[in-house]
């Protein structure tokens, strides 16, 4: 697959998504019961856990799968998405459980974890165009050609004042 072309950047705070996964429960609460989670690894179990408190549930399980790698230069911000690797799988059919990702982007990911789980309810914080007729229940909607910086993927840093910058 070609390396995605990102013209906006989408910084995400900790408060934000804390926020935006209280604002999924809220929209998930109506249509359980649930009987647990099973989320998709990494991005999913930040979201994930707040929303397993907020739906007071306790079984959650994970499908640990991976498909971003950095570009050729190692620049996380050119990340391209290669052929996806299973590492970890779940029993049954997702009947009853929500599936729980931070985004969907192409969709790739997440028709590959959805046939696996085809009775899930899927349920991110972010979809982008291409990969939104893939979840049940998002949050917010960002266009393709954005590339949404999670908190964790981010460290505080000095920022020099711009009356001292020489660009």
């Amino acid at each position: 697959m070609p390396n995605q072309t990102y013209s906006m950047d989408y910084p995400v705070s900790w408060e934000e998504i804390h926020r935006n996964a209280r604002v999924l429960a809220l929209r998930l609460l109506d249509k359980g019961p649930w009987k647990g989670l099973i989320v998709i690894t990494r991005g999913g179990l930040v979201p994930a856990a707040v929303i397993a408190r907020e739906l007071n549930i306790r079984l959650i399980d994970t499908v640990c799968v991976a498909s971003y790698k950095a570009d050729e230069n190692d620049d996380a911000t050119a990340s391209v998405q290669g052929d996806i690797e299973l590492i970890k799988s779940v029993e049954g059919d997702g009947e009853g459980m929500l599936l729980i990702d931070d985004l969907v982007d192409t969709g790739k990911t997440a028709r590959y974890v959805r046939e696996m789980l085809p009775k899930a309810h899927f349920a991110t914080i972010y979809a982008k165009p291409a990969g939104v007729a893939v979840v049940d229940t998002f949050i917010t909607e960002v266009s393709q050609d954005t590339w949404i910086r999670f908190p964790w993927d981010m460290e505080y840093t000095f920022s020099t004042p711009l009356a001292e910058r020489d660009d």
